[in-house]
């Protein structure tokens, strides 16, 4: 069970407060991810339509989304890997994802699967929206030393799928084999059309060599601006404060 896995040290970090914006972002977000196999991937299904109002109604719950995972390398159906499943949720209260562990949603995950990793996150920077809502607020700079998580997300124009993901490989391909890059997945809330990515990176420097002097990323924000691939797009950034469990076998801590 993930209570039972040890937790990762918290390095140091201030936080700016601002009233008025503070009450806009979330005590913490929290990302669950699940994997299953053989005939379990059927009941992790049914769990995906079951769970999307028994999260989002659980108290402290500000935004919650089921999502389903891939490798993230194309953003097409080749991608999709039936095998592992995401449940992130924004919480009002700090101790919602302890919360959630004790839910019956939660409680029926473990039940079947095979492994599960959990990674708490603090919103360090947010652009952007997601389904019409801007899920981690508008955060005042903070100062971080620790590693870092990123999540992208986006609603493709269906006009623009094809040129979309023609550009999808360079940068997929450099992503994978950047120093300070521990592991990226694929996220999704259907099979095309609405597709992100969740990242664990060493420190913020090296997401921000990625994003902003990498050749292959850079040339892509280039033509996104020129050519209007997304209908909706959002980028976070995150102090990881906690991560346990495995994903893929290995040790996320």
């Amino acid at each position: 069970m993930a209570s039972d896995l040890p937790q990762t040290p918290r390095p140091a970090y201030q936080v700016v407060n601002k009233p008025d914006a503070a009450q806009d972002i979330p005590a913490v977000v929290s990302m669950h991810v699940f994997g299953v196999s053989g005939m379990r991937i059927a009941r992790a299904l049914t769990r995906m339509g079951i769970d999307r109002t028994a999260v989002r109604n659980l108290p402290g719950v500000t935004f919650a989304k089921m999502l389903g995972t891939g490798s993230g390398r194309t953003f097409t159906t080749r991608d999709a890997d039936p095998r592992h499943w995401a449940i992130l949720t924004c919480w009002s209260d700090p101790d919602g994802p302890d919360q959630f562990e004790q839910s019956a949603s939660y409680r029926s995950w473990s039940s079947f699967a095979d492994e599960q990793a959990r990674f708490l996150l603090r919103p360090l920077v947010s652009r952007g929206t997601w389904a019409g809502q801007s899920p981690f607020g508008d955060p005042l700079p903070h100062r971080w030393d620790g590693p870092v998580a990123a999540i992208t997300r986006a609603r493709i124009k269906t006009s623009q799928w094809r040129a979309f993901w023609s550009a999808v490989p360079p940068v997929s391909g450099d992503l994978h084999t950047i120093d300070g890059m521990r592991y990226a997945i694929g996220i999704g809330e259907a099979p095309v059309g609405l597709q992100g990515t969740f990242s664990i990176w060493d420190s913020g420097s090296a997401l921000t060599e990625f994003a902003h002097r990498r050749s292959a990323h850079t040339e892509v924000t280039r033509r996104t601006h020129e050519t209007g691939w997304y209908a909706e797009e959002l980028f976070a950034r995150f102090a990881l404060t906690d991560s346990r469990g495995t994903y893929n076998a290995l040790d996320v801590n």
